[in-house]
């Protein structure tokens, strides 16, 4: 199997702050429908709970949706989530990494974002991918998959 690479971008985040990737850190990059749904926020209090074991292991957390920053300020404070979180209205990012998907809400058909997590390295490779995922069990998963680092 081929090493996907990641693709090169930078983009606006919470606490006023940019990111570009790749950075030469490990890290969990995490793409959620919306702020402050259910499985969004189950999902995020995931990344949080487990914040310091990520940490541990070397790896950050950066979670994006196309929510606005003052939106992603507010979901983050909310839920005292300790990572910074990824604005991308204009999909740029989301379409890098494909997650735009076409999904059936209340009997219509809108793009939305897939729930999906990706494992950069530091040298920008893709050690693993998840799409399409259940929020249930999927944080630690992840965190198994970086311990094994």
């Amino acid at each position: 199997m081929s090493m996907e690479i990641c693709p090169t971008f930078t983009a606006p985040t919470t606490a006023g702050q940019t990111i570009s990737l790749p950075d030469g850190q490990l890290t969990v990059l995490y793409f959620y429908p919306k702020d402050n749904t259910p499985g969004c926020t189950t999902e995020a209090q995931g990344f949080r709970d487990q914040h310091a074991a990520f940490a541990a292991a070397g790896a950050r957390i950066i979670g994006v949706s196309r929510d606005s920053i003052k939106s992603h300020e507010n979901f983050k404070a909310k839920f005292e989530l300790p990572f910074e979180l990824i604005s991308d209205p204009e999909e740029t990012v989301c379409n890098l990494f494909a997650v735009m998907k076409l999904k059936n809400m209340y009997g219509k058909q809108v793009t939305g974002i897939e729930r999906s997590t990706f494992v950069i390295d530091g040298a920008g490779n893709i050690l693993r991918q998840w799409r399409g995922l259940k929020v249930p069990g999927h944080v630690e998963e992840v965190l198994a998959f970086v311990n094994t680092l």
